[in-house]
């Protein structure tokens, strides 16, 4: 019989609430095993696969403009589909997506392209804050988390999930959690024998017993979980 969600115990969360905002401090290969370590051992679960599979690689995409491009692709839909169109824009426009080349095309060319009529505006939209000066990627990469995924989440079309998978992947910010992720929820669930798979609500408060870790358990996940809910 699977396990109903439980809230962290009152001690972890009062953890949660004592970490202060993390610097603007990325993720490498030596603060990654320092995290699956602690994990491991605070959480059997993740402990025991650790123990069985050994630690994971150590994930992470170029950050920029094109890297946000994509991850707005993927929003409801398969990351094998958000690829494909991906790699159609990118050889449109000569192998590299830049602000200024996803400006030029313009909305129309993103649509010709496979885009849907809402991500080919936000994307359009996104390039031209950028050109305009209005929106810099440079400067959020230097925020604190709190600050960077509100900056983010102001963006045309990038709500928390975009900004979450962002930070995470990009960024490589060890404390940042992609709300609304379906992939994520459903390994919570298997890895934990919970009886159902939790809300986006459920699995943010489950996920504070891994603070300030959530990258370390977020991104294999998040990295291969197929659909995504949310913006």
């Amino acid at each position: 019989m699977g396990r109903s969600i439980v809230k962290p115990d009152s001690s972890a969360s009062a953890f949660a609430a004592s970490i202060l905002l993390a610097p603007c401090t990325a993720l490498d290969r030596a603060t990654l095993l320092r995290g699956v370590t602690e994990l491991a051992a605070r959480d059997a679960v993740l402990g025991d696969i650790v123990t069985r599979l050994g630690p994971p690689p150590l994930w992470g995409r170029r950050p920029g403009f094109a890297t946000l491009v994509r991850i707005v692709l993927e929003q409801q839909v398969s990351l094998a589909s958000a690829a494909a169109v991906y790699a159609r824009l990118q050889q449109r426009l000569g192998g590299t997506v830049t602000a200024e080349g996803v400006r030029a095309f313009g909305t129309r060319g993103l649509r010709a392209n496979g885009f849907t009529r809402q991500k080919a505006r936000y994307v359009h939209g996104l390039a031209t804050s950028i050109v305009d000066g209005e929106f810099s990627l440079t400067r959020i990469a230097r925020l604190t988390d709190e600050a960077a995924l509100e900056a983010l989440d102001a963006a045309p079309g990038v709500g928390p999930w975009t900004a979450g998978i962002y930070m995470l992947m990009a960024l490589r910010r060890p404390d940042v959690w992609p709300p609304g992720d379906l992939g994520l929820h459903k390994s919570i669930a298997e890895t934990h024998g919970l009886d159902r798979v939790p809300s986006s609500a459920q699995a943010s408060e489950f996920a504070l017993r891994w603070r300030p870790w959530l990258l370390v358990r977020a991104a294999p996940s998040s990295a291969t979980g197929g659909r995504a809910r949310s913006t």
